[in-house]
């Protein structure tokens, strides 16, 4: 399967992603960037985006982009840090892209933002399994 056909597979199998309303607005080999809006029942009892749902966006468009080179990947460490609250109603845009690739390791940044501002900043390491994607 071409890698950037994978992340619209992985989503159409992924109903937590669904649930999330994410949509994958760009996706190629090594990158991906996937989209979504804050609703109601994603806050906190601050009223704020729980920091979950950040990490949620960030962690699909990680899982996405680490199977774009066409093997089956999945995490092994991840970390965010939140810079911004969000609020209910904004749209939120996360880009991973690959930092460096090894036979079976992948090291990607994601950032997540509102409109030009960076609310959260994911990094994530993937294992590269030896089993590949098919059609």
């Amino acid at each position: 399967m071409q890698g950037e056909k994978i992340p619209y597979k992985m989503l159409s199998l992924d109903p937590f992603s669904q649930w999330l309303g994410i949509e994958i607005l760009e996706c190629e080999i090594g990158s991906c960037k996937v989209g979504m809006t804050i609703r109601k029942e994603m806050l906190n009892s601050m009223g704020k985006a729980h920091g979950g749902i950040a990490y949620s966006l960030a962690d699909t468009a990680f899982g996405f982009t680490v199977n774009t080179n066409g093997r089956f990947a999945v995490s092994i460490e991840t970390s965010i840090n939140h810079v911004e609250a969000l609020e209910e109603g904004d749209y939120i845009v996360a880009e991973a892209t690959l930092e460096s690739l090894k036979n079976k390791l992948g090291f990607y940044i994601v950032e997540v933002k509102k409109g030009d501002v960076l609310v959260a900043l994911f990094k994530g390491v993937a294992y590269r399994t030896p089993k590949e994607w098919e059609e």
